[in-house]
């Protein structure tokens, strides 16, 4: 149940004109921002499962197109970032108790789509660290008639060496009560307003990465900085549980771009070599953000999920 209308800034989004912002509440009382698009949609609504450090506005042009295709779309910020409740009172910092608190978020967001009775079928979209949220919904029951993963948050990547010293560093400082620390070699600033486009290991379009810095540039509460010691020792654990758990039957395709630099490429081709219905697409010159870069690629890419959405989305498809 919605508790009320919550800012939504329509002017960064360049999204559709049809959109809702509400706040809902998580079971363990956690407020989070719930925004959704397109509701008059009638090929169904995509269930997005967004990044770190992401919010609702970083979608609107990814809303709108779905929306040019017949879907509703419906998000929330998670809990820690974007406009929903900061777990620690310092606003830059990522950070989360367990990373299992991300399914209460999962279960709000689901309780607000049925609340406002949003369309079948419902589908899947998760990027990145959402990849990780998503998959352990899907194992837990989450019931979607297709699942597509974006660069889906696996595994991160990291030189061999440093593998054994993220898991101590980050085991160290939960032990020892340090856990709420900056995460070493990470910044309390956004890392698109303190990265040169040139250097950027997330999108190949210059235009795109500007219109995400303008986003946290003009409002600044939506921006996160680097990660705790806590959330990377909590992301570590279900990550390596998630490579041994028990795949769901949920058909999923998933899209990793050539120039991946971020999570880790082969994580996930484990991953799916192992998931009897899911299907591995590799995108030539794609960076982290498969759903945000060049006119072509996010061309390609919007054709590759609805084409999956498609497939899977009538009445007699298994969920």
């Amino acid at each position: 149940m919605s508790n009320g209308t919550a800012p939504f800034h329509a002017f960064l989004a360049s999204g559709p004109r049809e959109v809702a912002a509400h706040w809902v509440t998580a079971t363990d009382g956690v407020r989070l921002r719930a925004v959704h698009w397109n509701r008059s949609a009638t090929r169904g609504t995509v269930l997005l499962f967004t990044g770190r450090t992401e919010y609702a506005e970083k979608y609107g042009r990814l809303s709108a197109g779905l929306g040019r295709l017949g879907y509703a779309v419906v998000t929330v910020d998670w809990r820690g970032q974007g406009l929903s409740d900061r777990v620690r009172s310092d606003r830059a910092l990522g950070h989360v108790d367990k990373f299992t608190d991300y399914q209460l978020d999962v279960a709000a967001m689901v309780a607000h789509a049925r609340d406002l009775s949003l369309p079948q079928p419902w589908f899947m979209l998760a990027h990145s660290m959402g990849g990780a949220i998503g998959l352990r919904a899907l194992i837990q029951g989450l019931e979607v008639r297709a699942a597509v993963f974006s660069a889906p948050m696996w595994g991160i990547q990291m030189a061999s060496a440093l593998k054994p010293v993220a898991w101590s560093v980050s085991e160290m400082g939960r032990q020892l009560g340090l856990g709420h620390l900056l995460t070493p070699g990470q910044e309390p600033f956004c890392y698109v307003t303190r990265c040169d486009f040139s250097d950027n290991t997330l999108t190949s379009d210059r235009e795109t990465f500007e219109w995400l810095r303008s986003q946290v540039t003009a409002e600044p509460d939506l921006a996160l900085g680097g990660p705790s010691l806590h959330w990377l020792n909590e992301a570590l654990r279900e990550m390596w549980r998630l490579m041994s758990a028990r795949l769901p039957p949920t058909p999923a395709l998933v899209l990793l771009g050539t120039e991946e630099a971020i999570v880790d490429p082969a994580r996930i081709r484990r991953r799916v070599a192992t998931w009897a219905r899911a299907r591995l697409l590799t995108i030539p010159t794609a960076r982290h953000e498969l759903l945000m870069e060049t006119p072509a690629i996010q061309s390609r890419v919007l054709r590759e999920i609805t084409a999956h959405f498609d497939e899977h989305g009538n009445p007699s498809a298994v969920p």
